[in-house]
């Protein structure tokens, strides 16, 4: 039997494998391998990479800015906190102050509506034993003569009164203000003689309760210090003031005397405030005594000074046809 011959195939599969390996080489070296101008893409890859680092720098640069803005956000953030802890504490102090001050004022109302009960008590109480016909020869009011048209202030402004006796000192001239519901004229000046307004110094200040006010509030900026002798102030308030068609009141407000000498100083405001044909001074002048903590040691004893001042203001409010108000508390 004779055998068949197996036909020869072209091409098998494994040279078409062979085959197409070849071409995948070709084009993946034609991929990978640089096409063009070489110094063309060096140049292009230096550009890329000049601007990779220009992007990293402001990239870094960015950061390190966000890190700044966020230490300041955290600064301003916590002066915020203290800024408002601070106005939470001041609204508190306020509401205090304001809550004290309604106090002061309905106890300074009650006071006022009891002194009118008590005056006018006393009023009825003086009729009735001394009969309506009777006219009263002088006109006291706490046992101060409030005849004056007329009202001086001479203040000692020293260190102690201000850092003591300041915010009482307020209230008795609002005291002493009140005696006398409307006069002719104002004036304030310190011990030294130095006005409380400038601008108006050797005049006389116009009643009015604006003016009282700024009196009281003036006070509180009032930077003219004295030597806490009552002399200067008082020359200078009868010099510069006294006329005889006027009826004027000085009070002298302070709390010691520095000066050696008590005789000096009642010779010097004698000798100014002569008597005159009637025998009454040319001014009445009053005062008023502050005491301090200052005066007052563990064992009780009182300063020298204290009663050095205590014993001038007597005596000279005495000869003077005033009166001399001794204070025994700052409350």
């Amino acid at each position: 039997m004779k055998k068949q011959r197996r036909a020869l195939q072209e091409a098998s599969i494994s040279f078409l494998d062979v085959i197409s390996c070849g071409f995948g080489a070709i084009v993946l070296l034609l991929v990978i391998a640089k096409v063009g101008d070489p110094a063309a893409l060096d140049e292009a890859e230096k550009q890329l990479l000049g601007s990779a680092k220009d992007y990293q720098q402001r990239l870094f640069d960015i950061r390190g800015e966000s890190v700044i803005l966020d230490e300041r956000l955290k600064s301003r953030q916590q002066q915020l906190s203290e800024l408002t802890e601070r106005i939470a504490r001041l609204k508190a102090k306020l509401a205090s102050v304001a809550k004290q001050s309604n106090q002061l004022s309905q106890s300074q109302s009650r006071e006022k509506e009891q002194l009118q009960l008590v005056l006018q008590v006393l009023s009825e109480e003086m009729e009735r034993l001394l009969g309506p016909e009777f006219e009263q020869q002088n006109q006291l009011i706490g046992g101060i003569p409030a005849d004056s048209d007329y009202i001086i202030f001479v203040i000692d402004n020293s260190g102690s009164m201000k850092s003591y006796a300041w915010e009482k000192l307020k209230v008795e001239m609002v005291n002493i203000l009140d005696i006398y519901p409307e006069v002719k004229g104002l004036q304030v000046m310190n011990c030294e003689g130095k006005y409380m307004f400038q601008a108006n110094r050797d005049q006389w200040l116009i009643d009015s309760p604006a003016i009282r006010k700024g009196i009281i509030a003036k006070l509180d900026n009032w930077n003219a210090l004295c030597s806490s002798n009552p002399a200067p102030g008082i020359e200078k308030a009868i010099r510069n003031f006294y006329r005889p068609d006027r009826k004027i009141s000085i009070y002298y407000m302070g709390d010691d005397f520095l000066d050696r000498s008590i005789r000096r100083v009642v010779r010097v405001v004698d000798k100014l405030n002569k008597a005159n044909r009637d025998s009454d001074r040319l001014v009445r002048i009053h005062a008023i005594g502050f005491p301090l903590p200052v005066y007052f040691p563990p064992k009780g004893t009182v300063s020298p000074q204290a009663i050095k001042f205590a014993n001038l203001m007597r005596e000279l409010s005495y000869n003077n046809g005033g009166t001399f108000i001794g204070l025994n508390s700052l409350n």
